[in-house]
């Protein structure tokens, strides 16, 4: 064994690993460019599943969504996908109900924010984020989950607050 000390070996593996990981995704590291990431890259990284959400309008809405259900899946989220369709979607399910803070950084393509409470009522609404943004965006109360639509999304769709989102991370049965 070499004579390298565990923090050496560390930072090297740290250095091996995030080296690789710009070459995997395009990053030029002499210019320090973004890695850009598509839907397919999305479909690598996180599950899809099926997620509904009811409108006080009594329209029901389908979306075939991303899953950020660890923490690693929700630290990445939709950071440096370029484009979305309209109906790209992503939730990010917390394990247990809390307040919520989130940003837009290195995140390209303004969304509309859906905070969703444990019974899976939408509780607050963010419209329009500001791209690559350090700006703190809150909850404004207690959630499960957070939903991610392209921005313009909620407002093209009637979503507001008192929608109803289906989907076995949220009980729709009083607790």
């Amino acid at each position: 064994m070499s004579s390298m000390t565990v923090p050496r070996l560390l930072a090297l593996a740290l250095f091996v690993c995030t080296t690789a990981f710009g070459v995997a995704h395009g990053a030029d590291t002499a210019n320090n460019a973004a890695p850009e990431f598509t839907s397919q890259d999305l479909d690598r990284s996180f599950r899809r599943e099926p997620v509904q959400i009811a409108t006080p309008d009594a329209r029901l809405h389908r979306f075939n969504m991303w899953i950020a259900d660890d923490d690693q899946r929700r630290a990445r989220g939709l950071m440096f996908i370029r484009q979305l369709g309209a109906e790209d979607a992503m939730l990010f399910i917390y394990p247990q109900s809390q307040s919520v803070a989130m940003w837009m950084k290195n995140t390209y393509v303004p969304l509309d924010m859906l905070f969703v409470a444990a019974d899976g009522k939408v509780v607050n609404i963010v419209a329009h984020t500001e791209p690559l943004s350090l700006k703190t965006i809150e909850s404004k109360g207690i959630v499960q989950g957070v939903i991610e639509l392209p921005a313009g999304a909620a407002a093209r769709l009637k979503i507001a607050p008192g929608a109803q989102v289906i989907h076995p991370a949220f009980s729709t049965a009083p607790r």
